[in-house]
């Protein structure tokens, strides 16, 4: 079993946000698979089916981003997923909007939704999906502009790096984390 988690916060008013990206890419792998993301557990709405074969859980926490590895914990831990088993999706500032990156481990980065997921699981050794959203301008704080939504100008840049990590994704659980980066950290 394999366990996708975009990293998120619940709640119409974050709906579309930058800090929402994790989530906006499990809906769109959601709807392209026909899973329903819909069942209410382990702190987090859940949809299980197949990607190439292997069953995979999609997961969107519920416990706002501070908290994500609540529910991380909670799923890993009652379905037995191994870490390397496990894909986060999050924003990322460091990177240019819709530029994507795989890693097989690491820091949190300074996100403090994978900083959550490290401290509950006890481990860095987990893949995870960056999703590039850019940095703020120099009048605007951090907190608005990850809270803030994505400009006229960046929504069709967004779209498409959208799909590309719901590609991604497809290719990590069919054919692991080496393949994955090989075609999508370029």
């Amino acid at each position: 079993m394999k366990l996708v988690v975009g990293l998120g916060n619940p709640g119409s008013q974050y709906e579309g946000s930058r800090h929402n990206v994790g989530f906006m890419v499990i809906d769109l792998l959601a709807r392209r698979r026909g899973i329903r993301v819909t069942q209410r557990r382990f702190h987090a709405f859940l949809g299980q089916g197949e990607i190439s074969g292997e069953q995979v859980l999609l997961a969107k926490p519920i416990t706002y981003m501070n908290r994500s590895g609540y529910a991380v914990r909670a799923i890993t831990g009652w379905y037995g997923v191994r870490l390397s088993d496990i894909l986060v999706v999050v924003d990322d500032m460091a990177l240019e909007p819709g530029r994507i990156r795989v890693r097989p481990k690491g820091s949190d980065g300074g996100h403090n939704g994978l900083k959550s997921v490290i401290a509950l699981l006890g481990s860095q050794e987990f893949p995870r999906l960056r999703v590039g959203i850019g940095r703020p301008g120099p009048a605007e704080d951090t907190v608005s502009y990850v809270l803030g939504w994505f400009t006229r100008e960046e929504l069709p840049v967004m779209s498409e790096a959208f799909g590309r990590a719901a590609d991604a994704i497809e290719v990590w659980a069919a054919s692991g984390i080496d393949e994955t980066m090989n075609r999508f950290n370029g």
